[in-house]
C-alpha cells in the first residue's frame, strides 16, 4: 500500500509540475497581422495617437494607423538617402537622427508634421546608436571619438538646442567598446535614472541619476570581446529590476551568456537562460505594469516570451526579419523590421 501510495503521489506531482509549466507559458499567439509593407528597414518605432510611427532607411518617416491600417502617411525628411535608426518623442514633437556623419537632428511637429534640422554633428566618428526624450530633456549618444569618450549629446529645452559632450565625468570606454544601433533600445530611463549599454570589446552598463553628469560604469557577464558581441537592448521596470539582451549578430544561433538581469539598478548582473533561449536578440520590452515578470523579445530569427522575470523563455514565433518591438497594451505588441510592420495579439 505504501509503495502504491508513493507511486500515485509521484504521478500526481509530476502531472502538477508539468501543468504548471504549461500555465507559465500559457500565452498563445491569437493573431499576427502585417499592417505596413514597404521597401524599408525599420529599427525605431513610437506609439502615439493610436498610430505606429517609424523612421527608417532612405530618409523615410511616417505612420500607420492601428485602428485603420489603410490610413498611412509617409514623408522623406531629406533628399539624401539617410538611414535612421533612432526615433523619440515628447509631448509636441518627434525626433530622429541619422547614422553616420554628418548626423542631422530632425524635429517633427506632431500637429502638422512640419520638420526642421535643429542640430548637426559633423564629428567624423559620429554614428548615433540611440536617442531618448524625457519631458524637456533629450539624450542621444554616438560611438566614441578618438578620446574613447562616448559621444553624448544633450538637450534641456524641448529638443530645440543640442550640445555635444556635456559630461566631463563620463568614464572612458576601452578601445573597441562602443554600442549597437539595433533598435534604439540600448538606452533606458525610469524616473530620473538613466542607463546606457555598450558592447564590443567590453559590454558594460553606464548609469546616472538626477541632473548630474556623473555617470558610473558597471561590468556585466554578457558575451563580449568581439566587435559584434555584447548588449543590444535593455529595459527597466523600475529603478531596480532590469534586463539586458544581445549576443553576436554574426552567429545568431549562439545563445550562451546573451541574457542577463539585475535587481540593484544595474550594479550587478546575473546570466539567465544561457544555452536555453532562441539566440541573438536585438530588442527586449517589459510588459507594462508587470514589473518585469512578463517580457517579450525579438531577434532576426525569433520572437520570444518570458513570464518569470527572464529566467526561462519560450520561442512563440519563428517570423524572421524583425528588429524592434513595443507593447501597445497588455495583450498587443507591434513589431517592425525589414520591409514591414506587424501587430501580434496574445491570448493568455
Amino acid at each position: 500500500m505504501d509503495f502504491l501510495f508513493l507511486y500515485t503521489m509521484k504521478k500526481i506531482f509530476s502531472f502538477l509540475f508539468s501543468t504548471l509549466g504549461l500555465f507559465v507559458f500559457s500565452q498563445q499567439v491569437e493573431s499576427f497581422e502585417t499592417i505596413l509593407n514597404d521597401k524599408i528597414s525599420i529599427r525605431a518605432i513610437e506609439i502615439y495617437d493610436n498610430k505606429v510611427w517609424y523612421s527608417g532607411t532612405d530618409s523615410k518617416f511616417g505612420f500607420v494607423d492601428l485602428r485603420n491600417p489603410q490610413n498611412q502617411y509617409q514623408i522623406k525628411l531629406s533628399d539624401k538617402k539617410l538611414q535612421f535608426r533612432t526615433l523619440a518623442q515628447d509631448d509636441n514633437s518627434f525626433y530622429a537622427i541619422n547614422i553616420e556623419s554628418p548626423a542631422y537632428f530632425f524635429k517633427v511637429d506632431k500637429k502638422d508634421l512640419t520638420y526642421k534640422i535643429v542640430h548637426t554633428d559633423t564629428t567624423k566618428t559620429a554614428f548615433y546608436d540611440a536617442l531618448l526624450m524625457s519631458h524637456n530633456l533629450g539624450i542621444a549618444f554616438s560611438d566614441p571619438d578618438s578620446t574613447q569618450k562616448l559621444n553624448l549629446t544633450f538637450s534641456t529645452d524641448n529638443g530645440t538646442k543640442w550640445t555635444n559632450g556635456a559630461c566631463e565625468n563620463w568614464p572612458l570606454l576601452e578601445k573597441g567598446e562602443a554600442a549597437f544601433a539595433a533598435s534604439n533600445t540600448n538606452i533606458s530611463r525610469y524616473g530620473n535614472r538613466f542607463w546606457i549599454a555598450t558592447g564590443g570589446k567590453k559590454s558594460r552598463i553606464y548609469t546616472k541619476s538626477g541632473g548630474s553628469c556623473k555617470w558610473k560604469a558597471y561590468e556585466t557577464p554578457m558575451i563580449q570581446g568581439g566587435s559584434s558581441q555584447g548588449i543590444y537592448s535593455i529595459d527597466f521596470a523600475g529603478n531596480k529590476f532590469g534586463i539586458a539582451v544581445g549576443g553576436d549578430y554574426t552567429q545568431q544561433d549562439e545563445n550562451i551568456n546573451n541574457i542577463a538581469t539585475t535587481n540593484d539598478g544595474g550594479k550587478t548582473w546575473k546570466i539567465q537562460a544561457s544555452g536555453q533561449n532562441a539566440g541573438y536578440t536585438t530588442c527586449v520590452r517589459i510588459k507594462p505594469d508587470s514589473w518585469g515578470k512578463e517580457i517579450i523579445s525579438v531577434g532576426d530569427q525569433h520572437i520570444s516570451y518570458s513570464s518569470d522575470f527572464g529566467k526561462t523563455w519560450k520561442k512563440i514565433s519563428g517570423e524572421k526579419g524583425f528588429f524592434v518591438c513595443k507593447w501597445i497594451d497588455e495583450n498587443t505588441v507591434v513589431f517592425a523590421g525589414k520591409d514591414r510592420i506587424s501587430v501580434m495579439k496574445l491570448k493568455f
